[in-house]
């Protein structure tokens, strides 16, 4: 046995003993152990390296995490901040799967028997999450045929958290993770499993009805996944902007046309898609104006179908879920967009910016409701918080709460950091206000659990020094990374892109980094319906912006 080794001996003892200087000793030996798993999950080099392996150190590192305390905390940010930045290889599935069960578990077990939020459910759910964005990755490229034992063990787990509504109801910035997750496993497990499962029951064929033969999710008899034309056509926009294609300006119009299919229920493309188009607005002022426009079409249409009573029988209730996210999109734009343009852009708008400052410190809510003209962080902030009360819609207040927790955590990122001054100094100041004037308990509990449950320092942003300086709260790469694999599997021919959907045939992929000969190579196949004439884009050929 390896000298640095987690067991389950080790693992009791250093959570039961009593003894001082055992207790030092066995934290001692455990920061080895987190040291070398860094070493392994190459933290520092994106996941690459001869000395780097993946699946059997996120493993490791998951025994780890069964430590309680100060390690537990560590191991939990070092596992985020792997699953954030890694590729995807061949055979990371099965560990993939070993976290899965491992997270759930906690989730399900741990975390149902508490009576108040802790800072580890909060990263339980975001590992969650990126875990289940990763498989669903596998499950478009065809590599989840031969888990359906790994899926079998995972449902009693998935059952039990499909009742978590009341738990997280008020932490919609947990739960919108949550819902990723079962909605995620709910596809995969209805695509790979048999009919008798938890989430294979039938839907209602009514409720398609009106819609595009190609927006149908699960073709059954024809053992396919279809996406919607949104998320194929984002992929697109994000693949014109790495090639620098001239025709950009081109596919964005084609995009527009499909913006109405963010309001279908089936909303895992529609959050895909929102993915993939952030990641071309973090280094593309059209894509950025593109993207606002699509959430800002999306917001006006459900406000105005909630505020319509004769439209009752619309179930808009996962909305909530679109907003959360495109919240989240939002918010890394502003700190990880290639140039400040688009960070200020993104979080006070395309207003003229003599009048900029109205819009950045709100003192009261004005007499008049002011209207939805832009979906910018400012813009946002502005329009929900007019329209807060007791009685508000959940969009409304998810919204709110969800801007205001992401307040926090900017101004905790962007700390001691004295190139970005300016958006500091404005996130601060608007972040106050909003502390002084807001009345509200809900969006309060926002600030409380941002500060207390994920920051675990309500420390002043413009303070340099804190004490959790290497903690990841924000998903920086796996964008990126979802964006780049999703280009390769729908465009595989590097100097064309259609306007229209390809039919993709069966073929052995090779986008997947390949690391056992012995993994299958399956792509999955793409049905296209009444499509009509295809049109191709040259490219130029330049280097691109993002680099393995």
């Amino acid at each position: 046995r390896p000298p640095f080794s987690i067991t389950a001996e080790f693992i009791l003892r250093f959570n039961q003993t009593k003894n001082l200087k055992e207790k030092k000793k066995l934290l001692d030996l455990a920061r080895k152990i987190l040291l070398k798993c860094k070493r392994k999950l190459g933290l520092s080099t994106l996941g690459t390296g001869e000395h780097v392996h993946l699946p059997t150190t996120w493993i490791e590192i998951s025994y780890l995490a069964q430590c309680k305390g100060q390690i537990q905390d560590e191991a939990l940010n070092v596992l985020y901040a792997s699953l954030d930045h890694a590729s995807f290889y061949y055979d990371h599935p099965p560990a993939l799967f070993f976290l899965a069960e491992s997270i759930l578990y906690r989730l399900c077990c741990d975390a149902f028997l508490k009576p108040y939020l802790y800072s580890v459910e909060i990263k339980l759910a975001k590992i969650g999450y990126l875990i289940s964005l990763r498989l669903f990755i596998y499950f478009l490229y065809g590599h989840l045929e031969s888990f359906k034992e790994h899926l079998l063990r995972l449902q009693p787990f998935l059952h039990a958290l499909s009742f978590s509504g009341e738990i997280y109801y008020m932490y919609p910035n947990i739960f919108s993770n949550v819902q990723v997750i079962l909605k995620t496993m709910e596809i995969i497990c209805k695509r790979e499993l048999p009919s008798d499962t938890i989430f294979s029951r039938v839907e209602n064929k009514n409720q398609h009805e009106g819609t595009d033969s190609h927006m149908e999710h699960l073709q059954d008899n024809q053992k396919s996944y279809e996406v919607n034309n949104l998320l194929w056509h984002c992929i697109a926009v994000w693949t014109c902007v790495q090639k620098n294609s001239p025709h950009l300006n081109n596919v964005l119009e084609h995009l527009t046309f499909h913006k109405t299919q963010l309001q279908n229920k089936c909303w895992m493309d529609s959050a895909l898609a929102l993915l993939v188009l952030g990641e071309a607005a973090k280094l593309n002022m059209a894509c950025l104006k593109t993207l606002m426009d699509i959430m800002r079409d999306f917001l006006l249409t459900i406000m105005s179908v909630q505020n319509q009573k004769e439209n009752g029988s619309v179930d808009f209730s996962w909305a909530w879920i679109i907003v959360s996210i495109y919240i989240t999109i939002l918010t890394e734009i502003c700190l990880y967009a290639a140039i400040s343009n688009l960070r200020k852009t993104a979080f006070i708008g395309f207003c003229d910016c003599k009048s900029s400052k109205k819009y950045i410190l709100p003192l009261d809510k004005p007499e008049e409701q002011p209207e939805l003209r832009e979906t910018s962080f400012l813009g946002l902030l502005d329009y929900f918080s007019s329209k807060m009360s007791d009685n508000c819609e959940e969009v409304i207040w998810i919204g709110y709460y969800n801007l205001v927790y992401n307040l926090v955590k900017m101004s905790w990122e962007l700390r001691g950091d004295e190139e970005q001054d300016g958006l500091r100094n404005v996130i601060w100041q608007t972040l106050q206000k909003t502390k002084n004037h807001e009345k509200d308990e809900r969006i309060h509990n926002a600030l409380n659990i941002a500060e207390q449950a994920e920051l675990n320092d309500p420390t002043d942003p413009f303070t340099r020094v804190s004490s959790n300086g290497g903690d990841e709260i924000f998903s920086k790469y796996i964008g990126w990374r979802v964006a780049n694999i999703l280009s390769k599997l729908f465009f595989p021919t590097a100097d064309i892109l259609p306007l229209k959907k390809l039919l993709i045939k069966p073929h052995k992929t090779k986008y997947l980094y390949k690391k056992q000969d012995s993994m299958k190579k399956k792509v999955l196949h793409f049905t296209v319906r009444l499509y009509f004439k295809v049109i191709e884009i040259i490219y130029n050929h330049v280097p691109q912006y993002l680099t393995q």
